[in-house]
């Protein structure tokens, strides 16, 4: 299991990897489907990490393909620019999916967990089960800031790629300069971006949330707890699995060109996914975000996970 950093570290090596590519129901798409966003992406990260077609400049491919460098970033991100999508992955659609899937990688909760195994414990708070993360609850009213995030996650059982129905899962991260709710200066009393709910009949879990800085010395995500329940989850019962949720770096760019993320834009150069102490044995390839919407609109992260 790899360790999580406190934000000292400076890693500077890059890496352009794969991502999962779903349709606006969150379900994987095949490559035979993909279509022309995905060729291109495909031939872009490829240029990329190899140094292949020479002195052929992007623009060039791209304009060759019919498509904008504008449009290659949204085709990297899923299909960012167009409209978030809210809507969970319907049972119908998923009750087609069968077979095996892979299984997400075991991760450090790391420092800020807030589950009782490092301090304090909001599982057992009443309000902890919702889906809109941004404001604290009770006492606090402290609203976390930044571009509106939507995280839609799927648990489905690796072995027969089932969804797993009524799983609980909890689910935190940073917030737009990098701090945790119950931790960091300034917000030990604070309980923001910090949630549980249920899977649906899809497996389905979707949180309101705004978009995670990058600190220094770790590489853009979202931390995850799956309990077999919600009653397991609020009584810090066993843990199915503890992993994280990559974001990709195309989209990681745009947002962190908005104001109040200025930090995250010097800490996103000095990190990458090849050097990062958690994504870095795979490049997180199990777990990079399929993204869909604009800085506008808000972002869609959807992510299928096994377990």
């Amino acid at each position: 299991m790899a360790n999580e950093a406190d934000p000292t570290t400076d890693p500077t090596r890059e890496l352009a990897v794969e991502q999962r590519w779903v349709d606006e129901h969150g379900e994987v798409i095949d490559e035979d489907h993909r279509g022309l966003t995905y060729d291109i992406r495909t031939l872009i990260d490829r240029r990329r990490a190899l140094g292949i077609f020479g002195g052929v400049g992007l623009t060039s491919l791209l304009a060759a393909c019919g498509m904008s460098e504008t449009d290659a970033a949204g085709a990297s991100a899923g299909s960012t620019g167009s409209s978030s999508s809210s809507a969970s992955a319907s049972p119908s659609a998923t009750a087609a999916a069968s077979g095996p899937v892979d299984e997400v990688p075991d991760e450090t909760a790391g420092p800020y967990p807030g589950d009782g195994s490092n301090g304090v414990n909001v599982l057992d708070d009443s309000g902890i089960v919702r889906s809109d993360i941004r404001s604290s609850f009770g006492s606090s009213t402290a609203v976390a800031d930044g571009v509106p995030l939507t995280i839609r996650l799927t648990v489905r059982d690796a072995a027969t790629g089932g969804p797993i129905v009524g799983a609980g899962v909890y689910l935190w991260h940073c917030d737009r300069d990098g701090g945790y709710s119950l931790y960091s200066p300034g917000l030990q009393d604070v309980n923001y971006l910090r949630g549980v709910q249920a899977t649906d009949d899809s497996g389905t879990v979707q949180f309101t949330s705004i978009y995670p800085a990058c600190y220094s010395g770790r590489w853009p995500h979202i931390h995850f707890e799956v309990y077999s329940d919600v009653a397991n989850a609020i009584a810090s019962g066993p843990i199915v699995k503890t992993s994280q949720i990559a974001l990709p770096e195309e989209v990681n760019a745009v947002v962190y060109a908005t104001a109040g993320y200025e930090q995250s834009v010097q800490n996103a150069a000095r990190v990458s996914l090849s050097s990062d102490n958690v994504f870095g044995d795979d490049g997180g390839i199990h777990q990079i975000a399929s993204m869909s919407g604009s800085v506008s609109s808000g972002y869609t992260a959807a992510l299928t996970i096994g377990v």
